[in-house]
């Protein structure tokens, strides 16, 4: 008969002694296995080991809401603000910054690649329908993949201030 290799993360006693992963939980079963020391857990304190397609959905609908809300709707409702062509990519960087620092203040464990993931994908259309839609305020169209370019950068430094918010301030060092 087969040796069996308990789980260490959901303690399952059926696992075969090779087995990569658990076959209740589908955790990995030699990562879980070994224990960090605390200056190991201190310095991968603000890494990040996985991409959760969860949080990646939930943060392209932030994006996307937001985008939506603040760029392209509020110019319909309050007629003095003009969001065209320029100005509307200006507006875009602030709004997926705070977009990526609600993701990452409200997201469980870190995640900084789900928003910013999910800001390019809102770049995309967003950059279109500001290319099309400019009258008067005309850039070049490269000027607004760079501005996109900035936005996804500032999407992930909203992130990292949003993990920063929720994880608190770091432990002091033992001595």
């Amino acid at each position: 008969m087969a040796s069996v290799k308990p789980c260490p993360s959901c303690g399952f006693t059926k696992n075969q002694a090779g087995a990569v992963r658990c076959v209740s939980c589908g955790a990995k079963m030699e990562a879980l296995a070994t224990k960090r020391t605390r200056e190991e857990e201190l310095e991968r304190r603000y890494q990040q080991e996985g991409m959760s397609v969860q949080w990646l959905l939930i943060a392209l609908a932030i994006q996307a809401v937001l985008t939506g809300a603040l760029v392209f709707g509020l110019p319909m409702v309050v007629t003095s603000i003009d969001f065209e062509g320029g100005n509307g990519m200006t507006a875009c960087v602030p709004v997926w910054a705070m977009g990526g620092l609600l993701v990452g203040v409200i997201s469980p464990g870190r995640t900084f690649i789900e928003p910013v993931v999910a800001s390019f994908v809102v770049a995309i259309p967003t950059t279109f329908l500001l290319v099309e839609s400019q009258t008067v305020r005309m850039l070049p169209t490269f000027l607004y993949v760079i501005m996109a370019a900035i936005g996804v950068l500032f999407t992930l430094i909203g992130a990292y201030i949003g993990e920063r918010i929720q994880l608190g301030p770091p432990p002091k060092p033992a001595e």
